[in-house]
């Protein structure tokens, strides 16, 4: 990091730090970074635990560093994404653990950025959300953002805090929604690419969260809307349209193997290709991912499988080192295997040349968990396209085995 490296995949982030080098200062010393700060942001992860619970155990130890380093007054500013009323528990802990006689301050200041667009995100943020119970804290955060271009909302702690979970609970719910409405369209014969076309217009819906799939993934929507049902039952109350936005999406990411039953009764014996191993293109993140949920099921079924993705191997290697073969381009991948599965829609695999699925496979048997291509573009091709919520393409005849 000290170098200009980003550890982690992002797309300008790399170029970003090497830009502004002589501005940042990497440290693993927190009682030099903590000592005479004016703003300390706590930015540590807040995983999930067993019960679907936010594992706060990082915030808290970060909150008694702070507490025991700190020399001058400070506000401490929440940017992890915490369960609501976290942010009291931090200020009590600050407060309890001070060793200087001075002042803290906690503000709640949420991200609202996705990986794989994280810098536009942040510098053209949609909002600036400040939850402050001082006005010292919220003037002083205000100053940190006066030159980002981007609406300002100050409001208390609890509210920020709830505002992050809702915003990202409704897109989560909004995916599942879109999803279930293109299960139904594959039984009664309706398209989903034109159902959801229809309903973007109307800007009451918008069309952002409106491409059906097999679910989301990630270190945001699964953690979070989790985290929230259990908060509510913790509370003995229940958000049931959060429930059903997490059963939905646990189910929708098998969909691919329950379409793969259509041609096989099994893959034991047969070559697969998989397209994508990262939850989403633009990143290396594999936390929720549907690769990690079907591949054991295939490699359970007996079969071979092959698998490509532009910067997801390291990641994925971690988890089965020996057990798939990795290939260095979609070509490799697709050679002499008998179904493919696409599970990430990267860019190199929206422009892939259709023809070349035929050319390559043995059996073109294609199922796109991401709508990658438009159907008048595969129906002059010999193979069989298998998607979400749409018409399937059976220029094979194929009978299942």
């Amino acid at each position: 990091m000290k170098s200009g490296k980003s550890p982690i995949y992002e797309p300008g982030l790399t170029e970003l730090m090497r830009k502004n080098l002589d501005s940042l200062n990497f440290t693993t010393n927190y009682k030099s970074a903590y000592k005479d700060a004016d703003v300390i942001f706590i930015g540590v992860g807040t995983p999930e635990k067993r019960d679907g619970s936010a594992n706060l155990s990082h915030v808290y130890s970060v909150a008694i560093q702070i507490a025991e380093s700190i020399e001058k007054d400070c506000v401490v500013v929440v940017k992890s994404t915490v369960p609501i009323g976290t942010n009291d528990k931090v200020e009590e802990i600050l407060r309890a653990n001070l060793v200087h006689n001075v002042n803290v301050y906690v503000a709640s200041n949420p991200e609202f950025l996705a990986q794989g667009s994280a810098i536009k995100d942040t510098l053209y943020s949609s909002r600036i959300v400040i939850g402050a119970e001082e006005e010292f804290a919220a003037e002083t955060l205000k100053k940190v953002y006066k030159n980002f271009n981007a609406p300002i909302l100050v409001t208390k702690r609890k509210s920020a805090e709830m505002i992050k979970y809702a915003s990202n609970d409704f897109l989560a719910l909004k995916i599942s929604f879109i999803n279930e409405i293109a299960n139904l369209c594959e039984i009664i014969g309706a398209d989903i690419d034109e159902v959801a076309l229809g309903m973007g217009y109307d800007n009451r819906i918008g069309n952002k969260f409106l491409n059906s799939g097999i679910g989301y993934g990630g270190s945001c929507f699964p953690k979070d809307t989790k985290a929230l049902h259990w908060l509510a039952n913790f509370h003995d109350y229940e958000l049931k349209t959060i429930k059903a936005t997490i059963d939905i999406n646990e189910n929708q990411k098998i969909k691919l193997i329950k379409k793969s039953r259509k041609y096989f009764d099994s893959l034991n014996g047969l070559t697969v290709a998989v397209l994508g191993l990262s939850f989403k293109p633009g990143t290396d993140d594999l936390r929720e991912a549907p690769s990690l949920v079907n591949i054991p099921i295939m490699l359970e079924d007996g079969a071979k499988v092959k698998v490509w993705d532009p910067v997801a191997f390291g990641n994925f290697r971690k988890v089965y080192p020996n057990q798939v073969t990795y290939c260095d381009s979609i070509e490799e991948t697709l050679l002499n295997t008998d179904i493919c599965f696409i599970f990430t829609e990267w860019e190199e695999v929206r422009n892939f040349k259709i023809s070349d699925y035929s050319k390559l496979m043995k059996n073109p048997i294609i199922l796109d968990g991401r709508n990658c291509y438009k159907l008048h573009e595969i129906e002059k091709n010999n193979l069989i396209y298998d998607s979400i919520g749409r018409e399937t393409i059976n220029n094979l005849k194929y009978t299942m085995v």
